[in-house]
Parts: C-alpha cells; sequence; structure tokens
C-alpha cells in the first residue's frame, strides 16, 4: 500500500512538473456564467450567499455559486460550486477533505454514494458526515471535469494533466452540496440525493464537457 502510494505521488509530481512546463496557451472554453444556474430546482427555492473577498482570494476561483436552497417541507441546503477555468498555474480545485477540517468541521464518516440521476445514468459520489460541537451535517461533493464525474482527487488529478496534454484544457469544478442531519441521517441522505439529481440536470447544461 505504501509503495503504491509513492508511486502515485511521484506520477503527480511530474506530471504537475510538466503541466507547469507547457507554455503554450491554453484553450478558451465556452461557457454559461454560474449565475445563470436557476434559483428554482424543483420545490427548491434558491438565494444567493456571497463570499467575503478575502475568501473569493484564497480559493482564486473563475467563477462560483454560494446558495442556500430552501423547500418549506424540508431542512435547507447549501450549495456551492467552484469553477476554474485554468488550474495550470496552482490556481487548483481545494478539496474538502482539507477544507473542511480547516473550517472546524472533523468528518466522522465517509463512503461513496451512487446517484441515479437524469437517461438511466449513474453518477458516483463522495458522501460525508461531519460534526462542529454538537452540529452535524452531511455532505456530498464531486468534481465535475469536462463531462466527467469524479469522485476521486487522484483521478480528478490524473484526467487534468491527461486533458491539459491531449486537448490544451484544465478546466473543472467542485460541486458541493450540505445539509443538517437534526431530522436523521436517512432523511438527510433522501435530501441530498433528491436535490443533487434536480441540481445535475441543470448543472450538466452549464458546466463545459
Amino acid at each position: 500500500m505504501s509503495r503504491r502510494l509513492w508511486i502515485t505521488v511521484a506520477f503527480l509530481l511530474g506530471s504537475s512538473m510538466l503541466l507547469h512546463a507547457l507554455t503554450h496557451g491554453e484553450r478558451v472554453v465556452p461557457r454559461t456564467p454560474l449565475s445563470g444556474l436557476p434559483r428554482s430546482l424543483g420545490s427548491w427555492k434558491g438565494e444567493d450567499l456571497p463570499l467575503p473577498p478575502s475568501i473569493v482570494a484564497v480559493l482564486n476561483v473563475s467563477d462560483y455559486a454560494n446558495r442556500v436552497y430552501v423547500d418549506h417541507t424540508e431542512m435547507p441546503i447549501q450549495l456551492y460550486i467552484g469553477y476554474y477555468a485554468s488550474q495550470r498555474t496552482g490556481d487548483t480545485i481545494h478539496s474538502p477533505r482539507n477544507c473542511l477540517p480547516g473550517s472546524g468541521w472533523e468528518p466522522i464518516g465517509s463512503r461513496l454514494r451512487t446517484i441515479d440521476v437524469q437517461q438511466g445514468r449513474q453518477i458516483v459520489v463522495n458522501e460525508y458526515l461531519i460534526q462542529k460541537e454538537l452540529n452535524k451535517q452531511m455532505v456530498f461533493y464531486w468534481y465535475q471535469n469536462r463531462g466527467r464525474i469524479i469522485a476521486s482527487e487522484y483521478a480528478a488529478k490524473f484526467w487534468m494533466i491527461a486533458d491539459a496534454i491531449s486537448h490544451n484544457r484544465t478546466d473543472g469544478a467542485l460541486v458541493r452540496v450540505v445539509t443538517p442531519i437534526s431530522d436523521g441521517e436517512e432523511n438527510a441522505r433522501t435530501r441530498l440525493v433528491g436535490f443533487t439529481q434536480a441540481l445535475f440536470s441543470q448543472l450538466n447544461s452549464i458546466l463545459p464537457n
């Protein structure tokens, strides 16, 4: 296991050096701004929550959406999407595995979750249970890169480098949805699955393929 880890690290480091060595202009991909994402998703109604400029500067995103969606019969869901038009110069996607503990949220459980979306397609996302003091939340997140839905950070890096070499593109996005689990884990999971299904049909047409 340790040997595999070091092989993976060496590959990523070597590939990153290659990526930085590619100096030709990166392909600009037409896309719809994330502000165009509907504020109504099924019965959910969304409200923008702009991030402080200092946070945006740290994230160094090209575009983002940060909203809270409310259904009067359900608990709220917080949606964050961070889009990076280029990841060549170190402006890479920040993994929730690192950001959540840095914000005081500790992971207490994790697994992969398969979700049925449109037209018989299935996607695999990360499911996390996190806790801060007495507050518990459930998180789904995934990387959406050039039409791919990716759970693994290592796989997302691999495809970024592969597409940089083959298609001169490194664009990609992180999608994260969070909800309280004060009404129980199963209710929170059902809520996030339903919201993800409603979101995906819209998001897949906004993020570039």
